[in-house]
């Protein structure tokens, strides 16, 4: 006879900031480690993405850490590696809390039974499988960098690399390198390869936004209520900066004057030994990074058939309830794919959770938890 399988409450997919968010707030809202939820991640230790960050990202030129619920942020000495602070916080949390971390886990895909309303299965790359009457899913986007094509990009000869895979501008010194890409981390790539004495060249679709309005919570709020309009519709989230802008700090006003921060306009075509750009400038390079940011890390999620015609995600309007799978709940997409809206949007996704496990003990509460 087959031992009764074991259904778990609840299971959270990914160990970032927003996953542990969660996993705090579905304990201390009375769900029992190991017994009602478990956390799977894919890291062999903590940190979630900021484990991989290059060690040259110190504490004080990272876009900022929120600290998580429960677990002050000691102030870190500002120039150790983000990698390093945040890998240390996030032990500490789990540690902290008891949270029920099972790594290194890596899920492959999320399906459904043939009960629409009975749990979904969670299938790791070594065979595992965990069935839980709800998931969230907090998986960033780390895992998918974005390479755009451009003509003649496998001609080239020089090396090509994502910020996924930037180490050290030490590298490169002595170097030609063309940077492309809008956002901060290309700013911040500009900055440490002309000081490690690469000669640098920048290359945008369209001029750099920045802005001199305060970075502040008021700020935040409304960047998430822009994203969040989207989401709503079934569109992809905007990238990072096309909703931000970047900040007009003064290290960034002293690169604008010294001529390194100044985009040379969109990139047109690859050469083997170069590239042209729109206006027809030609540039010898030694090397590409591709400052182009990331995509949310689903591939899990597809036998689910979730996307819309847009090509997005139809979100509910707490924005972490996904309105074609009542018992999914999606952090690290949208608004929450930002350090600043990522530990809200974890304890949203965990109460979103209860609520809809709540509704399914009451069958006439479960339509109201669909459109909850």
């Amino acid at each position: 006879m087959e031992a009764p399988r074991t259904v778990l409450r609840t299971v959270v997919i990914g160990a970032g900031q927003a996953g542990l968010s969660a996993a705090y707030w579905l304990q201390r809202r009375g769900l029992r480690p190991w017994e009602d939820f478990v956390v799977l991640d894919g890291n062999d230790g903590p940190g979630g993405a900021w484990r991989h960050r290059w060690d040259s990202l110190t504490f004080d030129a990272a876009h900022g850490l929120h600290p998580l619920s429960g677990l002050p942020l000691e102030a870190p000495d500002p120039a150790e590696p983000s990698s390093a602070v945040v890998s240390r916080y996030f032990g500490e949390y789990e540690r902290t809390f008891g949270l029920p971390l099972e790594r290194p886990v890596r899920v492959t895909s999320v399906t459904r039974e043939a009960d629409d309303d009975g749990p979904l299965l969670v299938h790791a790359a070594d065979g595992r499988v965990w069935h839980a009457r709800s998931v969230i899913s907090a998986t960033g986007t780390w895992d998918r960098a974005h390479w755009p094509r451009y003509p003649g990009q496998e001609t080239f000869l020089g090396r090509q690399l994502h910020t996924h895979d930037f180490v050290s501008a030490e590298e490169f010194r002595g170097q030609r390198v063309l940077i492309v890409g809008a956002g901060t981390s290309a700013l911040q790539f500009l900055l440490q390869l002309d000081a490690a004495g690469a000669t640098t060249f920048w290359s945008t679709r369209r001029a750099p936004d920045f802005r001199k309005a305060p970075f502040d919570a008021d700020w935040g709020i409304a960047v998430e209520r822009g994203v969040n309009e989207r989401t709503r519709a079934g569109l992809p989230p905007l990238s990072v900066v096309a909703a931000t802008g970047l900040p007009l700090t003064e290290q960034y006003r002293d690169g604008i004057e010294r001529g390194v921060l100044v985009s040379l306009g969109p990139l047109e075509r690859l050469t083997p030994d170069g590239a042209v750009l729109a206006d027809g400038t030609e540039l010898r390079l030694d090397a590409i990074l591709w400052a182009t940011g990331f995509r949310a890390s689903l591939g899990h999620l597809s036998p689910l058939g979730l996307r819309e015609r847009g090509g997005g995600i139809l979100m509910a309007d707490d924005g972490v309830s996904v309105v074609r799978e009542p018992r999914l709940f999606l952090v690290g997409y949208g608004a929450s794919a930002s350090t600043v809206g990522a530990t809200r949007a974890g304890r949203a996704a965990a109460l979103a959770s209860l609520r809809r496990l709540e509704a399914v003990r009451r069958p006439e509460n479960l339509e109201a938890s669909r459109s909850a």
